[in-house]
Parts: structure tokens; sequence; C-alpha cells
């Protein structure tokens, strides 16, 4: 079957939702090899995805998943990017996450180990001693206990190990790369996306509209991070109560300072680690402290904890500077993980 989808592919013939779907059952079972699976995504990808065939490809990643049901009262989010800007900028997302949990917002973090920069979300969770294969149910938990938890992409989309090989030996950007934060396990409804290109920036909420989703922020920093950056302006295209709307926020406009990218740059594993807790810790530079605030705003606004990016980055900044961010972190790392290892790094 996927040899004569692969040939309309590249007659750049589009294919509809439900052979798309057929497809994905093929691939996501096994029933193709690598060579099909790499003709496959890199003949979509030349052709280019229509909405239709990338919402036919998450549906069946999302019913073949793991997933978690949260007993959390209140407005679940994920908060993540597409990857792929390769500025090796610090855990942005990851750490904005701790800061929404910490002000009010409950954050079930899907993620991975990272595809283009120096360190993933999965790297930062599991240094701390986080089990990356926690069941479903003991996710929930966690969840309900801290207003935050991690979903390991690997563990709760096992089916995805049969196009792993394909994508590594592709090494370019596929339809996976945009899907993957779209297919989080708890199945949430509002969610704040940076994304890699300006065409999907508008076009991801609006293939989101089409799953019954509530608050969906994409955004695309104009310096191209696929986050909110205090080094530009952003674009953002938002859809909340089935009306999509555009903006451009300036972080210099909403009080902050203008930063340089250089400011928020990693270059080790461990540099990633030292910014996490710094920001959290109130101890890092005021460039990675503003850009996690800018973004956990984003996170509060789509999480109806606050009504606008004003407060959200207030709330932000004073979730940082009173220690609520560090309580949660050490709470969090002493019944999840390893205290020892964030005592390591709190002392120096």
């Amino acid at each position: 079957m996927i040899s004569e989808y692969i040939s309309k592919l590249e007659q750049k013939i589009d294919l509809t939702y439900t052979q798309m779907n057929e497809i994905m059952s093929e691939v996501l079972s096994g029933k193709t090899n690598d060579d099909e699976n790499m003709s496959f995504l890199s003949n979509l990808s030349k052709k280019g995805e229509t909405d239709d065939e990338l919402l036919g490809m998450l549906d069946k990643m999302q019913e073949l998943s793991l997933k978690i049901t949260p007993k959390n009262n209140g407005t679940i989010i994920d908060m993540c990017g597409t990857g792929g800007d390769n500025l090796q900028t610090f855990n942005i997302s990851t750490t904005a996450s701790f800061v929404v949990a910490a002000a009010g917002g409950i954050v079930a973090k899907h993620g991975n180990r990272s595809s283009s920069g120096i360190s993933g979300s999965a790297d930062i969770f599991e240094y701390f001693g986080y089990d990356l294969n926690a069941e479903p149910s003991t996710v929930a938990n966690i969840l309900e206990d801290y207003q935050i938890c991690f979903m390991f992409a690997q563990k709760f989309h096992p089916a995805m190990k049969n196009v792993s090989a394909a994508r590594k030996q592709l090494k370019t950007r596929t339809a996976f790369n945009l899907l993957g934060p779209l297919s989080n396990p708890a199945n949430v409804k509002n969610q704040l996306v940076g994304v890699f290109s300006n065409e999907f920036l508008t076009r991801l909420p609006q293939i989101l509209k089409r799953k019954g989703v509530e608050n969906i922020m994409a955004v695309r920093s104009n310096d191209g991070m696929d986050e909110f950056s205090t080094s530009s302006t952003n674009s953002v295209c938002i859809l909340k109560n089935n009306i999509v709307t555009v903006n451009s926020i300036d972080p210099e406009f909403l009080g902050l300072h203008k930063s340089r990218l250089d400011d928020i740059k990693i270059k080790t594993k461990e540099d990633a680690i030292t910014s996490f807790v710094g920001v959290l810790n109130n101890t890092a530079n005021q460039s990675m402290i503003e850009t996690t605030a800018l973004n956990a705003a984003g996170g509060l606004l789509v999480g109806n904890v606050v009504d606008s990016f004003e407060d959200g980055i207030e709330l932000a900044l004073s979730t940082i500077t009173n220690g609520k961010a560090m309580n949660l972190l050490e709470k969090f790392v002493r019944n999840t993980g390893d205290i020892e290892k964030l005592k390591e790094i709190i002392d120096g």
C-alpha cells in the first residue's frame, strides 16, 4: 500500500485524511521498512504537508500512544517548541513550566531528548533522577501532587520507534517534528507551542481547532527562536473561543529589557542544568530570567491564570523572586528524584 501512496507524493498529489491514517497504521505498526519510511517522509516534505495529511498523522499517533488521565481540577496546559532552531539556547520551556506551575498553573509537560540543541527537556528531568519510564498512573499522581509532571515521548509513544531509524538517516526536519509537540498524552486542550516557521504559526492553531481545543498560542520570535524572545519582537497566533488572531509581542513594550541571543545561549549539558536552576533560584542573568518570565506569561495566559501578558510577566517574575519557583523544584526533586543532585548545583 505505501508504495502506491509514495508514488502519489512523488507526483505532488495530496493524500486524504483517510489515506494518511492508513499509511500511519502501517508505518507505526512496523509493517514498512526504513527505506519506505524515508521515502514517504522525504517526499511528503518535498510536496508540502496539507492540514488533512497532518491531522491524519496526528490522530493515528495519538490513537497508538499511552495516555494519562489527570486528576487535577483546573486548566491543564503544555508548553514546548517544535525544536530545530539550532540556536543552542537554555531550556526555556522547561524552566518556564516550573514557573507556571509554581504560579498556580498546571503543566503536563511532554517532551524528548534534544533534536537540535544541547539539552532537551528529558535530559533536565533525567539529570535530577526523574524516572522517564514511569507508568502513566504514576505520572498522573505526580501531576496531581505538584501541578507539573513530565511525559517522556519515547515512553508514551512506543510505536514511534518504528520511524526513528528513518528520521535519523534523513537528518532533516519531517512532519513528526511538528506533530510531536501536538501529541500530548494528557490530551491537553490548552497549549503554548513554539514553531519553526511563520507558515506553521498560523496553520497550527487551525489544525488543532479541528480537534476541539480551547486555547492555543503559537509563537515564533523574529530572531528565529521557537519560543518567546526578549531580543526581538515575537509573532503570535492565538486561538481562543474559536477565534484566531495574529499579534506582535514586543518585550520592551511590556517593560522587559532588550537582550542579546548570546545572553541565553549555552555550550554544554552542565550549562543547561545550571541555567535551569539559576533562573528558578533567581541567580541567572537578567536575560535568562526575563526570557523565562515572558514565556511563562504565555503559559499563564493559555492556562487561564492571568488575563494579559503584563499580568503574566509580573506574576512570573514575582514567583521567581519570592522563592516559590525554587521551592516547587526542591519539593519536586525531593519526591520524584535525587535531591542531592539539586543540592550540588545550588551549593556550586
